[in-house]
């Protein structure tokens, strides 16, 4: 689901999106993606280069830019990600590292920067639903993390979710048992 638009069944439950746009293996063909998609994967390659190389974020920035598809990209909120990210590395690492089974030095920068953007977006983008970040960010280290690298970004973003959208995610998770039952 995208976050430009969310759909729900009648009985409330969000409705399952086609997998038009969607290559043999599951990754989103390039022309499927929505504009904060696209800023997302821009975000996270800026903030690759600032957990690997500790480049200045203004450096990234110009760099990233100039990169093929970036006009496609949603660039305010590219913009809010990438500082937002950098800017609150130390309080997001706070948050993250808790849910850790291992030491924030430990994680693929990848997953990490994935991390950050999850954390962030739920505290500071309360117009993405909670289910659409995390999904965002499972799908971004999908297509850019390691093998299983998308499950532990689940895992902590998930651990999270009831902690900084507790409201969101109570509700949710409550209309879901209704439905079940």
């Amino acid at each position: 689901m995208s976050d430009e638009q969310s759909s729900s069944s009648a009985s409330g439950r969000p409705t399952r999106q086609s997998r038009t746009g969607l290559t043999s293996t599951g990754a989103r063909k390039a022309g499927s993606k929505s504009n904060r998609s696209r800023a997302r994967e821009f975000a996270l390659q800026g903030l690759y280069q600032h957990i690997v190389g500790r480049n200045e974020i203004l450096e990234i920035d110009r760099f990233t830019r100039d990169l093929a598809g970036f006009h496609k990209a949603d660039v305010v909120h590219y913009d809010a990600l990438l500082r937002g990210c950098a800017e609150s590395e130390a309080a997001l690492d706070a948050l993250i590292a808790p849910k850790l089974d291992r030491g924030l030095a430990e994680i693929s920068p990848v997953e990490h920067a994935c991390m950050w953007i999850g954390v962030y977006e739920f505290q500071n983008c309360l117009d993405v639903p909670w289910r659409v970040v995390l999904n965002e960010c499972i799908e971004l280290a999908k297509e850019f993390g390691g093998t299983d690298g998308h499950k532990y970004v689940n895992a902590v973003l998930n651990g999270l979710a009831p902690e900084l959208r507790a409201t969101e995610v109570t509700h949710d998770r409550s209309a879901q048992n209704k439905s079940a039952n």
